[in-house]
């Protein structure tokens, strides 16, 4: 198998490649230090199975592991941690074993024969909902793959008809996650000013009243003004005044 070796410490990524070449048999295609390169390495090499670790910068591993999750051909995911209080939230997210470092090698050989198994019989994970826990990036889905956007660099997010757009710092990006879902997970990030539309609290600029009366909310980055509507008009008004 394919695999991808991921943590945040260099000498446990190279302990992990030692027992890899006792064992034999397996190609690692790459290596990360983060769950967010994990997820991007994962689908741009085609790895079979990924050996993570859950405790890392950017993005940890039970996200990064609900995320492999949405591809097309999710690889199988071993967690390798040296913790052994995450295993519940581990195997919901689809992980296929759980090791406690230090990795045993014995423990090793099993974990990937179950990866392979699963791989083999192309057993779909369980992809868990947004409200597992609270997500740093949301997945956008591009012609059979994904690309993660940080929640930091989102300026707004407009509902279109099945579909949310995603505003960010690098352009506009369709996910499928409902405005409502987003709402209840970002509440305390994103002001709703519309049925439509989510802002982030630190984007407005000011709220301004057209000719016509209609109240628009100016956001800081390139001068965009969305429609509020009267609904959402004091709730915004109050938020606005406790920022």
């Amino acid at each position: 198998m394919k695999l991808l070796l991921v943590d945040d410490e260099a000498l446990a990524r190279h302990r992990l490649a030692g027992l890899l070449a006792e064992i034999g048999g397996h190609e690692i295609a790459g290596e990360a230090a983060d769950g967010r390169e994990a997820v991007e390495l994962a689908q741009s090499l085609g790895v079979d199975a990924v050996l993570m670790d859950i405790a890392m910068p950017v993005m940890d591993g039970l996200e990064a592991a609900r995320h492999l999750a949405g591809l097309d051909c999710p690889p199988a995911v071993i967690f390798c941690t040296a913790f052994d209080k995450h295993a519940l939230a581990a195997f919901e997210a689809a992980a296929v074993d759980y090791l406690v470092k230090p990795v045993r090698r014995e423990r090793l050989v099993e974990a990937l024969e179950r990866a392979r198994l699963q791989r083999a019989a192309r057993l779909p994970g369980r992809v868990p909902d947004a409200g597992d826990s609270r997500r740093s990036h949301l997945s956008a889905r591009l012609r059979g793959s994904l690309r993660l956007i940080p929640v930091a660099e989102v300026r707004y997010l407009q509902a279109e008809e099945k579909y949310v757009v995603v505003h960010h710092a690098r352009g506009e990006d369709l996910i499928e996650d409902s405005l409502k879902s987003l709402e209840q997970e970002f509440g305390d990030r994103f002001i709703r000013i519309h049925r439509n539309c989510l802002v982030a609290a630190d984007e407005f600029a000011e709220l301004r009243r057209t000719p016509e009366g209609q109240v628009q909310a100016v956001l800081r980055h390139d001068g965009v003004a969305l429609e509020v509507s009267r609904r959402c008009l004091p709730g915004l008004r109050e938020r606005l005044r406790h920022l």
